[in-house]
């Protein structure tokens, strides 16, 4: 079975092909993790112009038209499906779901398209999105439920095969926790860990008060914060000086280089996240490639994500989120730790990913033979 990776954005002014595989790691990630799983794999990028190379068994053809996101002006959407279709492709895995044109080119090639969410939002009744979508053979979002707000607006046909897969997966390793403290300079007992912007979306707040809440309980639990983004701020850190419970046991890092992000993961027995809504959770699933276990907000791909580990709490809701907070830190630590690493072996990591990507490729081939 041979299948075409299909990606129609790229950041504007690009010409070097290194430069954005690089800048956009996952592309190749993907695309390699499934030619594990023995699909041959070919890879179509909108680009700055024409040219193909081959990278980690790969090949990657980069079609020359007008960067996305950014002026439609000079948009060649059949040029990217030409490229598509001269593979000889069974299937196109097509990335994003905001790409109409582009995806309408891919299905007049009579190829069956899988189409993934990458954290598309629903747009009400968009006439664009709905002609765009409506011959695609199958859509994929990390959890299904995700889909239904697709359906009920109309982008995604009733009755559109729907699949389940992760959008990505992480090289993360858990390594040595007591080197990485040492490393990282994190401590506590429980030692909680942040990673995301500090915005209404990501709910910092409702971390914050949560901790405080479980702070009498946990009196040497300590929760530490890495964000780049942060339009919350002033507010966190009012909310922080505002407590004894918190400004003595929260600990705001700032913009953290990703590298060091593995070793305080590696450190961190609780990984927290109070998301509203997500289309995956690449924080997440870094955090329990390490090893720590997950306290996140009850949404559908947080909850895909995390299957039988960890907690789920509500959104929004402090007193849950104290409470998941309170019974994961009563559990046998070793025994946490190593149920999330067995999870992420069997569930996230790049060769499960692969292979449930092969599932899913062979029902759509199987469906247009």
């Amino acid at each position: 079975m041979r299948v075409v990776h299909a990606n129609f954005v790229r950041p504007p002014g690009h010409a070097d092909p290194d430069r954005l595989l690089e800048e956009w790691p996952t592309l190749l990630d993907i695309a390699a993790a499934v030619a594990k799983s023995g699909v041959g794999i070919s890879l179509v990028q909108s680009f700055a112009r024409d040219v193909v190379v081959e990278r980690r068994g790969v090949r990657c053809e980069f079609v020359r038209e007008a960067a996305l996101p950014g002026s439609w002006s000079g948009m060649t959407p059949w040029r990217t499906a030409g490229a598509a279709r001269r593979t000889g492709a069974d299937v196109i895995h097509a990335n994003g779901l905001d790409f109409p044109a582009h995806i309408r080119a891919m299905c007049k090639t009579g190829i069956p398209i899988l189409v993934q969410d990458h954290a598309s939002r629903p747009c009400g009744r968009s006439t664009g999105r709905r002609w765009g979508l409506a011959c695609v053979a199958g859509a994929a979002f990390t959890d299904v439920h995700q889909a239904a707000p697709f359906v009920a607006e109309g982008s995604l046909r009733n009755g559109v095969p729907i699949f389940s897969v992760p959008e990505s997966s992480t090289h993360f390793t858990p390594g040595d926790q007591a080197e990485a403290r040492a490393a990282t300079g994190l401590y506590g007992n429980p030692a909680l860990l942040w990673v995301g912007r500090l915005d209404e979306n990501k709910d910092p707040l409702t971390i914050l008060d949560a901790f405080e809440l479980a702070a009498s309980d946990l009196p040497e639990a300590h929760l530490w914060c890495c964000y780049h983004e942060h339009p919350l701020l002033d507010r966190v850190k009012m909310r922080i000086a505002g407590s004894t419970a918190l400004s003595s046991r929260v600990h705001l890092l700032g913009r953290v280089p990703h590298e060091r992000i593995e070793l305080l993961c590696r450190a961190a027995d609780i990984f927290v996240a109070a998301s509203h809504h997500e289309g995956s959770g690449y924080a997440l699933i870094e955090a329990v490639a390490c090893g720590a276990t997950p306290v996140v907000s009850d949404i559908p791909p947080f909850r895909r994500l995390t299957g039988n580990i960890g907690a789920l709490a509500r959104v929004e809701d402090a007193q849950s989120f104290a409470d998941a907070l309170l019974s994961v830190s009563r559990g046998p630590r070793a025994t946490l730790r190593q149920q999330a690493l067995d999870h992420f072996a069997a569930n996230l990591s790049f060769e499960a990913v692969g292979a449930r990507l092969r599932e899913i490729y062979s029902a759509l081939a199987r469906t247009a033979a």
